[in-house]
């Protein structure tokens, strides 16, 4: 009996890894698709082919064309976007066969989600607690900044990109109408993230983690937090609010931020698979997407819990050397388990250099971090400048 079939739709993050290696085991047939020739996933003994595509943000057309052709010769059954190549893959719905699934919500809200406006109005629907956000063009922007210090970012952006920090009262940037921002009331706290995989509305999985080594502000360690806490309570209490008003199946991530009083607050949100995709069991990974009937008592954690992107985590180790941070960062280092790793399937981790070649000239030609250039020609920027590195990001409290 021939295996199902299951193609990915982006191999070059350690994510997408452990994704196809959580198949595999399950008995898929695992295949993945991605603009860039070589990447993380092409060298994994766990992959049977791999396909080079025209890029979303080159030719989105061509590109969708281009799954189409490749889910119909390869028999394709199940279709897992993995990171922000999601937003144009939702497009790919109405184009495939009845018989196979795409893994991800409907274009209209994974875009209501992604954008940064109106995912503060989805939170003021649901109830949930978000902070105080207008368009840097509204009137309502003025009165935030008079209140408090203030943020402002891109309404299309991630990894950080276009985030700046104001005090209060401080100049807003001029609008550009090319390029959409928000203005939101800074909310100091404690920064945490989590990942979800949830089906019908109810979260079978929460994972509540923070960034323990940053590259610039994107995480390449993290640490999973005691879910049992009560700001982690809290946070799995207001991540199973959203995911069942809006009845969501798919992969999805927040940042929060608990604030002095321990309330925590949204201040973005994933609506794809995140870093604490790694903290999942690979054996209960893809068991959550395809078995319906799962219990969320059903799906592990890991045993560690603290993670890393070796040589990113290096990188960054080796830039704080001869600065008070560099022994607390060694120390996390060296007590972390790398997510890449793996006695069976070794490759990926020796070759990484090499597949991750494309990235690093991104990095270099943009003068920003590897996380900041990793999905610039997957992500969903509209109109918005691709390259624009993060700056004046605060530390973490």
């Amino acid at each position: 009996m021939s295996r199902a079939t299951v193609l990915i739709t982006l191999g070059r993050l350690p994510k997408c890894l452990d994704i196809a290696r959580s198949f595999h085991k399950l008995g898929w047939r695992v295949i993945v698709a991605e603009p860039f020739a070589w990447h993380l996933t092409r060298t994994s003994n766990v992959v049977a082919k791999t396909f080079q595509l025209t890029a979303p943000n080159t030719n989105r057309e061509k590109y969708l064309t281009e799954l189409t052709d490749i889910i119909q010769q390869e028999g394709v059954t199940l279709v897992v976007p993995v990171s922000e190549e999601i937003l144009h893959l939702s497009f790919l719905r109405d184009r495939l066969p009845a018989h196979v699934r795409l893994y991800a919500m409907p274009s209209a809200l994974l875009l209501r989600l992604h954008n940064k406006r109106t995912f503060i109005d989805v939170c003021r629907e649901i109830g949930v607690s978000a902070p105080e956000t207008a368009l840097l063009t509204d009137e309502h922007a003025l009165a935030i900044t008079a209140e408090s210090d203030f943020i402002t970012k891109p309404i299309f952006s991630c990894s950080g990109r276009g985030v700046t920090f104001h005090p209060r009262s401080d100049k807003l940037p001029v609008a550009d109408p090319a390029a959409p921002m928000i203005v939101q009331r800074w909310i100091k706290g404690n920064v945490v993230s989590t990942f979800s995989v949830v089906h019908e509305g109810t979260a079978l999985t929460t994972v509540v983690y923070r960034g323990a080594v940053m590259s610039g502000s994107v995480s390449v360690a993290f640490e999973r937090l005691v879910e049992s806490q009560p700001a982690n309570v809290a946070i799995q209490q207001w991540v199973n609010q959203f995911v069942k008003a809006l009845n969501f199946t798919g992969f999805i991530s927040f940042d929060f931020v608990e604030d002095a009083e321990g309330r925590v607050h949204a201040i973005e949100c994933n609506p794809r698979a995140t870093s604490g995709a790694h903290f999942v069991r690979p054996d209960d990974l893809a068991r959550a997407v395809v078995d319906h009937a799962i219990r969320a008592d059903e799906i592990r954690f890991r045993d560690e819990t603290l993670l890393q992107q070796f040589y990113p985590c290096l990188t960054e180790v080796q830039k704080a050397m001869f600065t008070s941070r560099f022994l607390p960062m060694l120390k996390k280092f060296i007590d972390a388990r790398d997510v890449t790793w793996s006695w069976r399937d070794p490759l990926p981790f020796w070759t990484m250099t090499f597949t991750a070649s494309q990235i690093i000239w991104l990095s270099i030609k943009h003068k920003a971090t590897f996380g900041e250039v990793a999905t610039l020609d997957v992500g969903w920027y509209k109109d918005a400048p691709t390259g624009l590195p993060s700056q004046n990001l605060p530390p973490r409290i």
